[in-house]
């Protein structure tokens, strides 16, 4: 594993554990042996986080798929999730109390709500010489990822979120966002600085489309993984194009196994973005086809624990959308219908010509469900079409929305493998890496090794480089090029001076 340094500066809950694991019982239910781990340490750690996922989400993708989910044998308790400075948190907040055990402001990443820098999971298990990862279908720079892994006043701040998970030098980085990475002079985000030539020049091997992931062979002793398959966020579960983008199951398998191999262990973090963006829709059909492309990702997560036995897998965050299971009066709940929906709603409203004369068309083009003509004319005079879009295809199936937002409702935790009671009962977000630290024997706590001088500054001393003085006090040396006004990193000198923001 190549060297690691201290981090620069920095969402419904499903919790498995698996250090053992026992037969399974006759009818095939994998009921596993939950009250003791007999004193063991988990060595690895697997952080699964359905972002906007709760048991209203659960409980219609159980319909949805016909039959029980991976997770529907292993409830064990509830969990709050305020934030500091609302009784409804968002990603940012929610992902840092998930990470660091620390109630912050909505916004917010890595620090307290006083702004100071508080060491997430992910920064203790790099101190206990463990190897890391982040997957998102996100931007690998979005709140959720970033709060494991950096520390920014503003979660909009995804340019420092990029320089800062490279600075970190996570081992595994998957997802989307490449703009976040490269400089406004190649069509990216960066203002000055080229983090994807640094994150090369730092032993990361870059890789862009499906094919690169599933044939990357990473040796962590001298090697990194980055993986940056869009410019922005992934494709939603049911447009991605399976040649250029990787499943997230499949980018979930490629991380295990490039971070299995360290004998110390390893933390993964592994997020289904955008079944919280489908609940901020309120389209039903993107919510449940995501609920199940994340369930295909917690299925690789659980048969790596059985086969491993010394894995505790974990995650969580908040209600997107305040959705409901039944809707408008009715006796009965239908998301099965959702099947026959084959973009979301903002893709089908995208195919509306101008004046909608094609409403009927278009809508038959993307779904099987027959529609009124109360319905087509609801969405052709909508201010919204989308919303109107979504609204007629929730209400067929019978799935209720209460808000556009995130709601503030008690999340359920779901645990498997021995371990998993210390779960159980009414908790708060702030109390799982406790927890999951317990387990693992990692002290969550500690001192953030960001080796920043107190007086913020350094005197150049002879032989020293930028590359070097960088890496000794996590920056980037393109960053303090950026900040000193360096006409050429190369060109340092005995008794100059590198100040640092």
């Amino acid at each position: 594993m190549i060297k690691k340094l201290g981090v620069a500066a920095l969402s419904a809950g499903l919790i498995f554990s698996g250090i053992s694991v026992t037969a399974a019982s006759a009818d095939g239910n994998n009921q596993m042996n939950n009250s003791s781990n007999n004193g063991d340490k988990t060595k690895n750690i697997i952080y699964m986080i359905p972002d906007g996922f709760n048991a209203d989400y659960a409980t219609n993708y159980r319909h949805f798929k016909g039959e029980d989910a991976v997770w529907d044998n292993h409830l064990k308790g509830m969990y709050s999730t305020y934030s500091a400075d609302s009784n409804i948190t968002d990603s940012a907040a929610a992902g840092t109390a998930m990470s660091t055990g620390v109630k912050t402001n909505n916004g917010t990443i890595g620090l307290d709500s006083d702004g100071n820098p508080k060491q997430t999971i992910l920064e203790a298990s790099q101190d206990k010489d463990m190897s890391t990862g982040l997957v998102a279908t996100s931007t690998i720079t979005h709140a959720t990822p970033a709060a494991f892994g950096a520390h920014v006043e503003d979660r909009n701040n995804e340019t420092e979120i990029a320089r800062q998970l490279i600075d970190n030098e996570i081992d595994v980085l998957l997802g989307g966002g490449k703009n976040n990475f490269i400089p406004e002079s190649e069509g990216g985000n960066q203002t000055e600085v080229n983090v994807l030539q640094q994150a090369e020049e730092q032993g990361y091997q870059l890789v862009e489309n499906r094919n690169q992931l599933l044939e990357a062979d990473i040796d962590l002793d001298s090697e990194n993984l980055l993986g940056l398959f869009a410019d922005d966020a992934l494709a939603p579960e049911m447009h991605r194009n399976t040649e250029e983008e990787p499943s997230l199951a499949e980018m979930t398998q490629t991380a295990i196994d490039t971070l299995k191999n360290d004998e110390d262990g390893f933390f993964l973090m592994v997020e289904g973005s955008q079944i919280d963006w489908a609940g901020h829709d309120n389209d039903a059909a993107w919510a449940m086809t995501d609920v199940g492309a994340f369930e295909a990702a917690v299925q690789e997560a659980i048969n790596f624990a059985k086969e491993d036995g010394n894995t505790l897998v974990v995650g969580g965050d908040h209600e997107t959308g305040g959705m409901t299971a039944g809707a408008n009066g009715s006796g009965t709940a239908n998301p099965e219908l959702l099947h026959s929906v084959t973009a979301t709603g903002e893709n089908i409203a995208a195919e509306l010509n101008d004046d909608r004369s094609n409403t009927s068309e278009v809508v038959s083009e993307y779904t099987d469900m027959e529609f009124s003509e109360e319905e087509i004319q609801s969405i052709q005079e909508a201010e919204d079409p989308k919303s109107a879009i979504n609204a007629v295809i929730s209400a067929k199936a019978n799935v209720g929305w209460t808000s556009t937002n995130h709601t503030g409702v008690d999340i359920p935790v779901y645990a498997y493998g021995p371990g998993s009671d210390q779960f159980s009962g009414s908790l708060d977000n702030t109390d799982l890496p406790k927890i999951i630290a317990e387990a693992a024997g990692i002290e969550l706590g500690g001192e953030i090794s960001q080796n920043q001088p107190d007086d913020m500054k350094y005197t150049i001393k002879s032989g020293d480089t930028l590359f070097e003085i960088g890496l000794k006090y996590n920056y980037l040396w393109t960053t303090l090029q950026e900040i000193n006004q360096f006409p050429n990193p190369h060109l340092i000198y005995p008794g100059d001076e590198v100040y640092f923001k």
